[in-house]
């Protein structure tokens, strides 16, 4: 007796000729392009592999070089500094800069550069780590670091219009003695020269100065020792646009003064070092860029004995600042 049929395993073929699909099959065979990459599909696990990398690679930097010099946006501005070396351990320690965490290497050669840090560290409740040479090394990137590393935090920017309103409804409440006072740096790429006239605002009763988001410096190691603890007084302030922030200090009441050796007027004939004002100072090689120029109320120049020296611009903007403090104070 044979099996029983199961109804729909046998297929009839057709005969004849068949309805066609008017093209609609020869499209849906043409498919979507070529399959992505495993990393490029979210729902792939290479796809947050990838994520996890990036994420990682983001947060290292090169040891002892901080923020790329002239990018200060991104990534970039936010991230952590690797002071390395015993020389710019101490130093760095010296001046106060904030730190924090010291890495030691396990059985380090101990010399007075190591015992003063220790001191230091253990003096401001600085922690300090026990680490090995190659996760030392790993840190740095490999730099020259002699068994001592300091980890630097950020620094925290505040917004330069912000931070400028602020001064000024103090400044017409009474609350502060002398006029607003601000310096604004184009296309300064020198933390030495930035340390430096922080050191002079200080000094002078500034009240903040202001950096470019892109193409500056920001407040690295270098910065914060050369200006020898007054980074801790006078706040350094970001601006997404310099030119953009010098046109909203104006309609705020602030008067813009470039320095510049091509100035319309002189620096002992500055009317306006009484008024709230912002002194913006270029670099030694380009000086002020054109738009920056075009935003500026005067163009200052300090007279020099030698058509052939020029200053700096941590020194220019010392010698404008003392000469707004003297007139100030008459």
């Amino acid at each position: 007796m044979s099996a029983p049929k199961r109804s729909g395993a046998i297929r009839k073929s057709k005969k004849g000729p068949s309805v066609g699909t008017g093209g609609y099959g020869r499209k849906a065979l043409e498919g979507k392009g070529p399959t992505p990459k495993a990393e490029d599909r979210t729902y792939h696990k290479a796809y947050r592999s990838k994520e996890l990398g990036e994420r990682a690679a983001a947060k290292r930097v090169p040891a002892g070089k901080g923020a790329p010099r002239g990018r200060t946006g991104g990534r970039a501005k936010n991230a952590e500094e690797m002071v390395t070396g015993r020389n710019s351990v101490v130093e760095a320690l010296r001046a106060n800069i904030p730190v924090k965490a010291m890495y030691v290497a396990i059985r380090v050669d101990v010399d007075d550069r190591v015992r003063e840090s220790l001191k230091i560290a253990a003096e401001r409740n600085i922690p300090v780590m026990e680490t090995g040479k190659p996760e030392l090394d790993r840190m740095t990137d490999d730099a020259i670091h002699q068994g001592l590393v300091l980890q630097i935090p950020p620094y925290e920017y505040k917004d330069a219009i912000e931070h400028a309103e602020s001064i000024l409804s103090k400044s017409a409440k009474g609350h502060i003695s002398n006029a607003p006072l601000f310096v604004a740096l184009d296309g300064i790429t020198d933390p030495r020269n930035l340390g430096a006239i922080i050191r002079s605002v200080s000094a002078f009763s500034g009240h903040s100065v202001i950096v470019p988001e892109r193409r500056s410096v920001g407040l690295t190691a270098s910065a914060w020792k050369t200006s020898a603890g007054a980074a801790v007084r006078v706040p350094v302030t970001r601006a997404t646009n310099l030119t953009a922030a010098l046109k909203e200090l104006k309609r705020m009441g602030v008067y813009v003064v470039g320095l510049d050796g091509d100035g319309d007027v002189s620096l002992p004939g500055l009317e306006l070092a009484t008024e709230p004002i912002c002194i913006v100072v270029g670099s030694e090689g380009k000086g002020l860029s054109r738009l920056v120029r075009e935003t500026c109320d005067q163009i200052v120049s300090i007279p020099i004995d030698s058509a052939m020296e020029s200053l700096n611009a941590s020194m220019a903007v010392g010698i404008t600042l003392y000469e707004i403090s003297r007139r100030r104070s008459v």
